[in-house]
């Protein structure tokens, strides 16, 4: 089954109040098969943590989740699916498993209970030359002094709500006694200690040792039924550069999926970083396509305005790469420091050397690498270019250096260094830069880079082109679950760019009325309640707990003047203060009066990304509820709910403008597939005082698509003789409705809408 389309599902367990199970998708395939879906995409559906809002948390991947419906309900959503002609999708996690709650991961309690004789310890990657007693080190406690609080219950230690396996014959004595005895060592999580790969820095998530082929077959059977039983139709992997050899790992589930299956992976690609083509995939799940698209509705007139205003609050951007470089080492030395010291150890042990500025060689060359990870085939020379760039700015590391080059020819240390290069990259950029750089947030989004203002045409077409030509069934996106701004939120943001200074008096008057406690932080935060400003004025009590939740995730994620894990009681309480006095005083009149006005403009570009994401080159996927104007914000704000009833109506009546281009392009991608997944893309420039507001391309020869961008200034100007001309034919627009040919005027052909969808009306 051609995967045309896909439409993606947050399911959920009973647990979070609002559960979405097999049988809650189930009742909306009518409604997904008249929007144009041709695939259902879900979110994990194996066995995760009892209450898991999103399945990550994975702890027994041979089953199905009985919290979803189990596999009888998998199993009736498949063929209800396959009735209508829709296909399935899932999202897999290869790369770790759940151990927040020991006893409800099988494997986890083995490996705690029998140490390295479990038949589950080589699973685990974990790091046994990490305790003197090579005991599992578990940093789940305040403290470490917390041990002499444990308490013997029958065949468990527990504390708390915590609960952890006796090993057999060892329970005699107190609570304490008994824990020096076990293969694990429960130790404070303040002390950067840890006995096992981490996803990043989250102790509840183990890594696995998917290079094992015992550990594969054992977390795949599962996945493997699927196919042979014809339940599924292809698979998303969550974070395969997490794992030792992705590529590897790749060749081995394409073996066992079948050539046919639809495959993309979560990749983050750095701007003019390809995907790998020697990969077995169909593409990634397009981080790069949403880069793309939103930079096109970027106005690069605005980025001297917009600097200089983030300069004014405190922020250089031209010092975000030593910001960056800063940010990359103190993730390697603090945050993921077992995780370094554990690189240094087996690069020792690979070398029979050791020397006293090894870690700090280690961490300058993770610096210089600005890929998630650099050792796929495609990126071979990129480390060599690191080794010298790095050995050029810090000549006193020349010997370490040369250490660090010598450990890399053997696979365990060239492995674990790529695996923590991707972490480092991601603490770094995701979870601090993006969250201190308030020039333009909308710019601060996964797979994006803050520094390049926007998107030309001519990139933006070029990137396209060698899309169609080599990932034609690559995923192209708007908004992910791991989105940090949903993309009508973005779309609102971006605006900004055209209209810097009265951004800036805006700004400037409202630091007069409620001052921040701190102005950058201010800045990136006004930005983000603009966003999600309801346009008309009225503060719910929803959207201000919701603004409170992302305001103290977002300064803790920056880590400029609090964090995660010594928080400062005293900023935080003025930046919640400070954002009451937003919602309730008068800045909130201005953000409802700004809104009004950046409204019409923030819906055209909303209107224009959303019809490129579905007909540029790639498989489009729509994020469950962004058919209609949505205003999330970063997890789990973005997981909220979906009124299905209220876009059942919507798309009844016909009248939402996002929910008829989305309908519009879904239905003409089933009625015409060869177009979109065999098609050429051709740009067709504009001609006239207005061509650079005027973006469009060709699909195959019976579909061309034409967006409108920068309309601030175009509503001031009208299109003026701006021209489009069509490839030969006749061409009704089903979005507008009117059917043109040859030379258009842009006037006439957006007269109604900031968009047009042309389909060939004459064979």
């Amino acid at each position: 089954m051609t995967v045309l389309s896909t439409y993606r599902l947050q399911l959920r367990g009973p647990a979070s109040g609002a559960r979405f199970g097999f049988a809650e998708a189930e009742a909306l395939l009518d409604y997904l098969d008249d929007l144009g879906v041709s695939h259902l995409y879900l979110s994990p559906i194996l066995t995760a943590l009892p209450g898991s809002a999103h399945g990550y948390d994975v702890v027994d991947p041979s089953t199905v989740s009985a919290e979803l419906g189990g596999r009888d309900g998998l199993v009736r959503l498949s063929a209800a699916a396959r009735a209508r002609g829709i296909g399935l999708i899932v999202d897999i996690v290869p790369n770790h498993v759940g151990v927040q709650s020991p006893r409800h991961n099988r494997w986890w309690w083995d490996v705690l209970t029998h140490g390295a004789a479990s038949r589950y310890a080589g699973f685990f990657d974990i790091d046994w030359a990490a305790d003197p007693e090579r005991r599992i080190v578990l940093p789940v406690l305040g403290a470490d002094a917390d041990t002499a609080a444990l308490r013997v219950d029958g065949d468990t230690l527990v504390l708390g709500d915590l609960v952890f396996p006796i090993a057999p014959g060892t329970a005699a004595g107190s609570g304490a006694a008994v824990h020096d005895r076990q293969h694990y060592r429960l130790v404070g999580w303040r002390g950067g200690r840890c006995g096992y790969r981490r996803f990043f820095s989250i102790t509840s998530l183990a890594g696995l040792r998917q290079q094992d082929d015992a550990v594969f077959a054992a977390s795949h059977a599962q996945v493997r039924s699927w196919f042979d039983d014809g339940l599924v139709d292809g698979l998303r992997i969550d974070h395969p550069d997490g794992l030792a050899d992705p590529a590897g790992y790749l060749d081995r589930l394409r073996a066992l999926i079948g050539p046919d299956a639809y495959l993309v992976i979560e990749k983050v690609l750095a701007v003019g970083e390809a995907l790998e083509p020697t990969l077995p995939i169909d593409g990634s799940t397009g981080y790069d396509v949403l880069r793309e698209i939103g930079g096109l509705f970027v106005d690069p007139a605005g980025a001297a305005g917009l600097t200089a205003l983030s300069r004014a609050a405190g922020f250089d951007p031209d010092g975000a790469a030593a910001l960056l470089i800063a940010g990359k080492t103190a993730a390697a030395t603090d945050t993921l420091a077992p995780e370094l010291a554990r690189l240094r150890r087996v690069m020792v042990a690979a070398t029979g050397r050791d020397h006293d500025r090894l870690p700090a060689a280690i961490v300058a060359l993770l610096c210089r690498i600005g890929v998630y990870r650099c050792d796929y085939a495609g990126l071979s020379a990129l480390l060599g270019t690191a080794l010298a760039d790095t050995a050029a700015a810090h000549p006193e590391l020349a010997e370490p250096l040369t250490l660090v080059s010598a450990a890399l020819t053997h696979r365990d240390p060239a492995q674990r260094f790529q695996q923590l290069c991707g972490a480092v990259t991601a603490k770094a950029f995701e979870d601090c830069l993006f969250y201190r750089d308030p020039r333009l947030v909308s710019l601060n989004e996964v797979g994006g880079e803050p520094d390049r203002f926007g998107v030309s045409a001519a990139e933006f077409h070029r990137a396209a082109a060698m899309r169609a030509a080599h990932w034609p069934a690559t995923m192209t996106t708007l908004t992910t679950h791991d989105t940090k701004r949903g993309e009508d939120v973005r779309a609102r943001i971006g605006v900004l760019s055209q209209l810097p200074e009265r951004w800036a008096e805006a700004v400037a008057h409202w630091q007069r009325c409620a001052p921040a406690p701190d102005p950058a932080t201010g800045l990136f935060l006004l930005q983000n309640i603009l966003g999600v400003w309801p346009a008309d004025g009225r503060v719910t009590g929803e959207l201000r707990a919701r603004l409170h939740g992302y305001a103290e995730k977002a300064i803790r994620e920056a880590g400029t003047h609090t964090n995660w894990i010594d928080p400062d009681p005293d900023f935080e309480a003025a930046v919640h203060d400070w954002l009451d006095a937003v919602l309730d005083g008068p800045v909130a009149a201005g953000l409802t009066e700004l809104v009004t006005r950046l409204e019409p403009h923030a819906r055209a570009d909303a209107l224009g990304q959303k019809l490129l994401a579905l007909t540029v080159p790639g498989v489009p996927d729509v994020y469950q509820g962004t058919e209609l104007w949505e205003d999330s914000l970063v997890d789990p704000d973005n997981r909220r709910p979906v009124d299905y009833p209220a876009r059942r109506a919507a798309l009844a009546a016909g009248s939402h403008p996002k929910l008829t281009v989305v309908a519009a392009a879904l239905r003409l991608r089933r009625r015409r597939p060869a177009t979109f997944t065999a098609g050429d893309y051709r740009p067709l420039p504009a001609d006239g005082p207005r061509a650079g507001h005027l973006v469009a391309f060709g699909r195959g020869d019976d579909v061309v698509v034409a967006v409108s961008r920068w309309t601030v200034a175009l509503a001031e100007t009208g299109w003026g003789d701006t021209t489009l001309t069509l490839p030969p034919g006749r061409w009704t627009d089903l979005i507008g409705g009117g059917v043109h040919s040859g030379t258009v005027r842009a006037a006439r052909l957006l007269a109604g809408h900031p968009v047009a969808l042309l389909e060939r009306a004459d064979g």
